[in-house]
């Protein structure tokens, strides 16, 4: 097994300062960096964190009492390369890894294999392996999938056998103006072991295509429309259906994935907010949308109906907002965001 240079990284963190006391209804783990996208790790109180800021990498936080530490690179990053991967052998620079949309599925007991959207040094997919045998998980990187030239990944999901969907949120020659205006800016990709990169799937050009999960059977694909503001169920099939969508979200949806039960989970900042101006259309830029709190709502889809139900709604606040996902676990919740420095927990009981 490789193990990579050592990375000075703070050892631990814990949400004890002023700065860091509950406001709105919510409390927080703070001292995070853009903590974009939250997975559970299976048979655990463990949280993965993506953090989208350069060398930031990936962060463990423990559910149970609401502390963090670094995951990825960590002081000792370790790596195995999987040749599954072949056209990626190297893993990242622990100083530019810059994470975004995540993806989690269980492979064998105590082990699970996480897909995380990359920037910074490379537009990827990084793939490793999550040990969750011992105290606290370990991660150990196995390869990448580039993304095309002149393309970054929003979201990324997997099937059973290893093969990837990915979301482009703005193409070439298209712009945040055409997402909010509800034309066409993105697109899904697919890649299946032994495929030499990604491909588009014709039918999935939507405004703003963003999260994304797949089906437990693998027959479906979900996808977030961000200039919509609706979640799409399409067939897993090049080119794709669409069979389902929600009805127009009164917020604007983010990440994307499976709960326990079944539902998708997914959560962002309200629409209606006068003193933010609005509803996101022609007059914002993302500057102002994300500089403006907004409050959050984070919602469970059925798959089968696409019917939803609120599970978390909370007012605006200067300290959280920018909702990127909620995650459930023991009777809490859980929510990123796309700028700040913490992530937000409350009791679901109370919701």
């Amino acid at each position: 097994m490789l193990i990579l240079a050592a990375v000075s990284l703070p050892a631990f963190t814990q949400p004890s300062d002023a700065d860091c006391a509950p406001e709105a209804g919510l409390e927080f783990v703070c001292g995070l960096q853009a903590p974009e996208d939250l997975v559970l790790v299976p048979g655990t109180d463990f949280i993965i964190a993506s953090s989208m800021a350069e060398g930031a990498g990936l962060v463990l936080v423990d559910a149970s009492d609401a502390t963090w530490s670094p995951l990825y690179p960590g002081d000792r990053p370790r790596a195995l390369h999987d040749p599954m991967y072949p056209d990626c052998t190297e893993p990242p620079d622990p100083a530019r890894f810059n994470a975004h949309g995540l993806h989690l599925r269980p492979v064998s007991a105590g082990h699970s294999a996480l897909y995380a959207v990359m920037h910074g040094e490379r537009e990827s997919i990084e793939v490793f392996d999550v040990d969750s045998t011992g105290e606290r998980p370990a991660l150990t990187w196995k390869g990448c999938v580039p993304l095309p030239d002149g393309l970054a990944a929003n979201s990324v999901a997997s099937f059973a056998d290893g093969s990837l969907v990915a979301t482009v949120l703005i193409l070439p020659g298209r712009t945040f103006a055409d997402s909010v205006a509800m034309r066409p800016t993105g697109v899904v990709l697919e890649w299946s072991p032994g495929d030499p990169g990604f491909t588009p799937i014709e039918g999935t050009e939507l405004p703003g295509n963003n999260g994304i999960e797949v089906s437990a059977d693998g027959e479906e694909i979900y996808v977030v429309s961000s200039g919509f503001q609706t979640v799409v169920a399409f067939s897993n099939t090049n080119p794709a259906r669409e069979l389902r969508t929600t009805e127009p979200l009164p917020f604007t949806p983010d990440n994307l994935h499976l709960d326990g039960a079944g539902r998708l989970l997914t959560a962002g900042m309200k629409n209606d907010v006068p003193e933010c101006g609005g509803k996101p259309g022609p007059q914002h830029d993302l500057e102002r949308l994300s500089t403006c709190p907004r409050g959050t709502l984070g919602i469970a889809i059925d798959p089968a109906t696409m019917e939803y139900e609120i599970i978390v709604d909370t007012p605006a606040t200067p300290v959280f907002s920018n909702a990127t996902m909620v995650l459930t676990h023991d009777g809490r919740f859980w929510l990123g965001t796309f700028r700040g420095d913490r992530i937000a927990y409350g009791d679901l009981a109370s919701r």
